[in-house]
């Protein structure tokens, strides 16, 4: 859709049936699905059309009552009520001179809120999945955070999805979204991979000559990567290791040995027929984090690289880390016959009672 109604600018206080009217004798700026766009006038038509099927029936009614509400957003509202204005920041032009408040009307889902950096960190942890209790499904979150289309150079950025503009920095995804009124700017942005949040509330027409975020991001990512590096493994050890100790195999090609390691923390050691040629010994022994009964969590106890080349293949240690082992309910002897680890797509790791034996063909 183009980026506003025909004929009408931010302020225009028309209706929704009215902006359908008014679209019907307009043309798409290009096919959908063929090229990023931004388009105020799509993120409003959509608000209002999707509040119109609630019980509300208003957009901002239902924003506050489904998200500032059950997050907590005590100063995020959409009206610039004389008490709200007495509080706020004065926006400035880059002249120096006040900018005047404006009331956006019909185009209001794409600009008008006003909050603080307070509540948009309670916004940004609601997404993490960090807030003390669960907002959306994981799911829903999932799909909100995954770039939906690649652009092309010419765009302002690298993917967007819905609703966000996505810039790769240092191989993660900074899920980002900038809005630009007069005398303000913001930037609201999450790296979900790191559970990381940087939020810019400015008073002032957004720097031309530098992006702020990108510039934080390039200090930030690695000083948390070295903490995370640094930060000292703090596991739990089983508080009763006999139904998880001893041999498993998943279908006789690769074979593990469950024991009880240091300061009582469960380890797993792969073995089998040239083991020793094929896997580094340092990459041989993981650590099992003990969250509750019958879970497990697979730890690496030392910096390892994404991906370990093993002759012309290669194993993601990467995605093995901080995976869930889920034990299958005790036997009558009061051991776990297998474990599952779904995230890597492997079921029934079936318990050995004996310990095989290999022989050289």
């Amino acid at each position: 859709l183009p980026r506003r109604l025909r004929s009408t600018n931010l302020l225009w206080k028309g209706s929704t049936q009215e902006a359908i009217r008014l679209l019907r004798d307009d043309v798409l700026v290009a096919d959908p699905g063929t090229r990023c766009h931004y388009s105020n006038l799509a993120f409003s038509l959509l608000a209002h059309v999707l509040a119109e099927q609630t019980s509300e029936g208003d957009y901002q009614r239902w924003v506050s009552d489904n998200i500032l509400d059950r997050i907590g957003m005590e100063d995020t509202g959409f009206d610039l009520t004389p008490p709200i204005v007495s509080q706020m920041a004065v926006g400035f032009y880059s002249s120096g001179q006040v900018a005047p408040l404006y009331d956006l009307g019909w185009y209001r889902p794409s600009g008008q809120m006003y909050s603080t950096a307070a509540d948009m960190a309670k916004l940004a942890m609601g997404l993490l999945g960090t807030f003390h209790r669960r907002i959306l499904e994981a799911d829903t979150l999932k799909t909100m955070l995954t770039p939906l289309f690649k652009c092309s150079s010419d765009y302002f950025a690298n993917k967007t999805g819905t609703p966000w503009e996505v810039n790769e920095q240092l191989g993660y995804d900074i899920v980002r979204k900038d809005g630009d009124l007069d005398g303000y700017s913001a930037t609201f942005s999450i790296v979900p991979k790191l559970r990381l949040s940087f939020i810019v509330l400015m008073s002032g027409t957004r720097p031309q000559e530098e992006d702020i975020v990108s510039q934080t991001y390039r200090l930030l990512i690695p000083a948390m990567e070295k903490a995370f590096r640094e930060a000292e493994k703090r596991l739990n050890p089983t508080p009763n290791p006999t139904p998880y100790i001893g041999l498993y195999t998943y279908a006789n090609l690769t074979f593990y040995e469950i024991k009880v390691g240091r300061d009582g923390v469960l380890e797993m050691q792969q073995f089998g027929p040239h083991i020793q040629d094929l896997i580094p010994e340092i990459y041989r022994t993981i650590r099992l984090h003990y969250l509750e009964e019958r879970i497990l969590q697979v730890v690496f106890d030392r910096e390892f690289p994404c991906i370990l080349r093993l002759g012309s293949a290669s194993v993601s240690l990467e995605t093995q880390d901080r995976q869930l082992f889920n034990f299958h309910p005790y036997n009558a002897q009061g051991l776990s016959p297998a474990f599952d680890a779904p995230g890597l797509n492997t079921y029934n790791v079936q318990r050995l009672y004996h310990k095989p034996a290999f022989y050289n063909s």
